[in-house]
């Protein structure tokens, strides 16, 4: 049997395993198993369920081997939230969830001390983020549990701990926490300091590719599968795995939200990234990914789920017709807006933007998602003109990966409003990057970031768009809204 790697990418919605097999210089992907993920509201707070995401691991695991003889893993997640083990190496109750409102008064107490530019400095990281690691460990310090607490493991990184026992801190996750300073790659101990938290509590810090030894003996049966710490942060795999040909990049992972970024060698703290709202995470091979979040198809996902709701027809297929055949950029909104933040009515919300700035209202569900798409666009190519204009690189194309690489449309439009064009693809890029950093670490390939990711380029699934027009229709929409 073929030897694989297995990768684990737990999502806000849902886990995942799949499995990589790496030949002929490319990567064959195959999904292995999936299982759910979610916050889970007791009382007044909301929980991870990890030992249920430990559970959907080790089931798909031992699918995996069951396919093919696995050789490692490697687990990636999203930001920010950990777990608290004990001295004899026990997990201290269900992690709480980023989205638990538990942290507001402690970043409020934070930011009283110091000025967010100040606070910037230090890591590189939007301190204006209530759901930061920094503000959860905060608050924790104040429960009675606290004094139990020896070791906090990011998410990824315990999951390897339940599967292993091996214990680190693997930087790309650990950027997340507002506590790592994006020069350096090393803890930032005026951070600790401001925020009073011991750097003592975190594991060693290990880059992308560390080995970290075989899983517990008799986990997986017949198997001897190595865990490697890959990019744990998923946008960290992600972006390994753009198939990039030179460093004259954006990237764009695009789903729900989109986040929009370079790659840097040194991060960029200056006031002005801070006030646009950038921040400096790690990536693999010494990298800064300098990226801003940006809301993204969930403008899409809400108004299909308000039509959905009101017993109305919201074929996504037949939405995305609807929306190439009707005018372009008649109506445009600032997709970055707090407004369009939380669940509601959608497609009403959008009809109150375009009335407050004097735009003609979507009359059809075509035009109201043509709407949305142009107004993606317009952000996406905002925001990567702003990273040039602050310090970033020239980009000369710019790359979607994830699932929104599947929209064509999305994709064709922002290639017209950045007047570059734009890669589409991998849509498994978190996945395939998780891989190919195994597989380096593992033996299987060699070479710098531009090797791997001509693994990823010969892999497939990969689509160029060409502009199409000129940049004063998108810079014409873009004077009715900023």
């Amino acid at each position: 049997m073929a030897t694989q790697h297995a990768a684990v990418d737990l999502g806000a919605s849902n886990g995942r395993v799949m499995i990589g097999l790496v030949a002929d210089d490319a990567v064959t992907l195959t999904e292995i198993h999936r299982f759910p993920n979610g916050g889970i509201p007791v009382g007044d707070h909301l929980y991870t369920d990890t030992l249920g995401l430990y559970a959907g691991v080790v089931e798909g695991l031992r699918r995996a081997n069951r396919v093919g003889k696995v050789c490692s893993v490697g687990v990636d997640s999203w930001g920010v939230d950990y777990g608290r083990i004990d001295v004899e190496g026990q997990l201290l109750g269900s992690p709480r969830h980023y989205r638990d409102e538990r942290t507001i008064a402690q970043q409020e107490k934070l930011r009283a001390q110091f000025t967010d530019d100040e606070l910037y400095r230090m890591t590189g990281i939007q301190p204006g983020a209530a759901y930061n690691t920094i503000y959860q460990l905060m608050d924790d310090m104040t429960s009675v549990q606290w004094p139990l607490v020896d070791q906090v493991l990011f998410t990824p990184d315990l999951v390897g701990f339940l599967l292993s026992g091996a214990r680190g801190a693997e930087a790309t996750i650990a950027s997340t926490s507002q506590l790592l300073d994006a020069a350096t790659r090393q803890w930032s101990p005026e951070m600790a300091r401001a925020a009073r938290i011991p750097l003592e509590i975190f594991a060693e810090l290990q880059e992308p590719g560390t080995r970290r030894g075989r899983l517990r003996p008799g986990l997986i049966e017949g198997s001897e599968i190595e865990l490697v710490a890959v990019g744990g942060h998923d946008t960290a795999s992600a972006v390994a795995a753009t198939p990039a040909v030179d460093e004259h990049f954006a990237f764009i992972s695009c789903g729900t939200w989109s986040v929009v970024g370079a790659e840097l060698l040194e991060p960029i703290k200056s006031s002005e990234a801070l006030a646009a709202g950038y921040t400096n995470e790690l990536g693999i091979d010494g990298t800064v990914r300098f990226n801003r979040n940006l809301t993204g198809l969930w403008l899409l996902q809400e108004c299909q789920r308000a039509w959905q709701e009101a017993g109305e027809d919201a074929n996504l297929f037949d939405l995305l017709d609807a929306a190439a055949r009707s005018k372009e950029l008649v109506s445009v909104v600032d997709a970055g807006s707090e407004v369009f933040l939380a669940r509601g009515d959608m497609p009403s919300l959008i009809a109150e933007e375009c009335r407050r700035t004097g735009q003609p209202v979507p009359q059809d569900k075509g035009a109201m998602v043509r709407c949305v798409l142009d107004s993606l666009a317009l952000a996406h190519a905002r925001t990567i003109r702003a990273i040039q204009e602050l310090g970033g690189p020239e980009v000369h194309a710019v790359h979607i990966v994830g699932g929104g690489c599947q929209n064509e449309l999305l994709c064709q439009l922002t290639a017209d409003a950045c007047q570059l064009p734009v890669v589409a693809g991998p849509v498994e890029a978190a996945a395939l990057g998780n891989i190919i950093v195994q597989a380096r670490a593992m033996g299987e390939l060699d070479g710098d970031r531009a090797a791997l990711r001509k693994v990823i380029a010969n892999s497939g699934g990969v689509i160029r768009y060409e502009p199409h027009g000129s940049a004063r229709p998108w810079d014409e929409a873009a004077s009715r809204i900023f």
